[in-house]
């Protein structure tokens, strides 16, 4: 099975290459991204591809855009990203490239959690809060929340953590109504994705957004959507409350890297091949229930 760790496209510009994506420039206004094999867990890339997840990611994210576009515009263009490479680079953009607006970034992730589990499980512990939203008292680990929660974090580079931020420290970095229209419109869209996987066996329990703004300061969905990479996914059939549930995203390889002693900075090790393939089935298994 072919793997893509690393894109080389010769015939665009590299505009830059994140933990998973490639990014190359198409003229003064598009952007072709590529995206790999590779795996980030604990903001840190190893070394080793999992087969099929550039194209699941692809194919789920897409998805998802076309889904809930009615929510907020997207960046795709429907430009086939073949189109836009030479013939014998064809190949590495088949099926895991897409072809989108350049826009700026926010300088935030648009967290949304409707459970407790991961840092915002960590710091319920520790304070009963999360992003300093209060919580009710007595909630158990991967508990339901009473409402989803916007949980904004930082942006970090390969290799950094991302921060967990108050609403707050949002508004003064983005002007307070952007900030009110970037956690309603991340709010709207985890409640329509995650009814819509509940129906078919899936809990999303929390995800991560990111937004652009074209010339007229007009809000986007950029990156990815709701993917095994950005989100967690819980059989809703072996989800229990006090419990970490099992999932259909990286928490797989997380859970590997904890019981090696990985100390979460790099480099990473390299994944088993039994552990590539079993991440790959998750991600596959996903894209399956969501897509079919």
């Amino acid at each position: 099975m072919r793997t893509l760790l690393e894109s080389s496209i010769a015939s665009l510009p590299l505009v830059g290459r994140g933990k998973v994506r490639d990014i190359y420039g198409v003229g003064a206004d598009q952007l072709l991204i590529v995206t790999t094999d590779r795996l980030s867990a604990y903001d840190v890339i190893l070394p080793t591809p999992v087969p099929e997840k550039g194209r699941v990611l692809t194919e789920l994210a897409n998805f998802w855009f076309g889904k809930l576009a009615h929510i907020v515009p997207n960046h795709l263009t429907g430009i086939d990203p073949e189109s836009v490479v030479r013939p014998d680079e064809r190949e590495q953009v088949r099926g895991r490239s897409v072809v989108v607006r350049r826009l700026t970034p926010l300088p935030i992730e648009a967290v949304v959690r409707g459970y407790l589990e991961g840092s915002g499980w960590k710091e319920y512990q520790e304070s009963g809060a999360v992003c300093g939203i209060a919580l009710p008292p007595g909630l158990a680990r991967a508990s339901r929340l009473p409402e989803p929660i916007f949980t904004p974090a930082t942006k970090a580079e390969a290799g950094h953590h991302d921060e967990n931020i108050a609403f707050e420290r949002v508004a003064s970095m983005l002007g307070e109504p952007r900030a009110r229209e970037v956690r309603e419109t991340a709010i709207a869209l985890y409640q329509a994705a995650a009814a819509y996987a509940l129906e078919r066996g899936i809990i999303i329990a929390d995800t991560k957004f990111e937004f652009g703004v074209d010339g007229e300061d007009r809000l986007f969905l950029i990156d990815e959507a709701l993917t095994p990479d950005s989100s967690r996914f819980w059989p809703l059939a072996k989800w229990r409350e006090g419990t970490s549930p099992e999932s259909f995203d990286k928490q797989y390889v997380r859970n590997w890297l904890d019981s090696i002693g990985f100390e979460r900075k790099p480099p990473a090790p390299a994944m088993p091949p039994e552990v590539a393939r079993r991440t790959s089935e998750k991600y596959l298994e996903a894209l399956k229930r969501l897509v079919a």
